[in-house]
């Protein structure tokens, strides 16, 4: 059955993801892992690493260090994302959009994402992306904590792992395919909605408001 909820929250708060959701993040990735293979002697396949975003920085590494370095490691990579991710990543199509158009609305624009929050916060900085919160560290499940906290009624995302969370804090699950993920593969896993990008998102708000008042 589909997953529904009721109208929204008062007021309007609406959750995004980050990576592959409001910044295309493989490039930057790419440039970091690759310099992180440099400097460890460690091979990595880079190209195959931002095929899959979206789950922990860990749980990545432990496809290419032994378990007992995966920590060590995760804090040399995040100490030289800043110098090697952050310009070299662009926003997806329609991300500033979207935010703004939440906004527009009334509504607060929060993003919620398993990246490391100082560097989540770089980017938006970066790209000027406007948002009204930023959590960082949670995937999956563990971003209804964040959902809920701020009475998120809608989650966008891009992964399965996004419409987890958003089914988890009784959020309605807005996706786009275009991380990891295909839009068969984000219906199967339970999404409401499933956009072709963030472009088509400040209309789809627009109806889904009308649709459903505020209280």
């Amino acid at each position: 059955m589909t997953h529904m909820t009721s109208r929204p929250r008062t007021p309007l708060t609406i959750g995004f993801d980050l990576d592959m959701t409001l910044i295309d993040s493989r490039p930057g990735i790419h440039a970091c892992f690759q310099e992180l293979s440099e400097r460890t002697g460690t091979y990595i396949d880079c190209d195959l690493v931002v095929t899959r975003l979206g789950p922990p920085l860990e749980e990545e590494l432990g496809n290419w260090f032994p378990a007992e370095e995966v920590a060590a490691v995760a804090d040399v990579y995040r100490e030289m994302y800043p110098t090697y991710a952050i310009t070299a990543t662009p926003a997806m199509p329609g991300a500033r959009e979207a935010v703004t158009a939440v906004q527009a609305a009334g509504g607060r624009a929060i993003v919620v994402t398993a990246k490391w929050e100082p560097n989540a916060k770089l980017h938006l900085k970066h790209l000027r992306i406007d948002a009204d919160a930023v959590v960082g560290n949670l995937w999956a499940e563990q971003k209804a904590q964040a959902l809920r906290e701020h009475g998120a009624s809608v989650y966008v995302g891009d992964h399965t792992g996004d419409v987890r969370g958003a089914r988890t804090a009784g959020a309605y699950s807005v996706v786009v395919p275009t991380g990891p993920c295909d839009a068969a593969e984000l219906r199967a896993a339970g999404a409401d909605v499933v956009l072709a990008d963030l472009t088509e998102f400040p209309a789809w708000l627009t109806d889904y408001l009308e649709a459903s008042p505020r209280a």
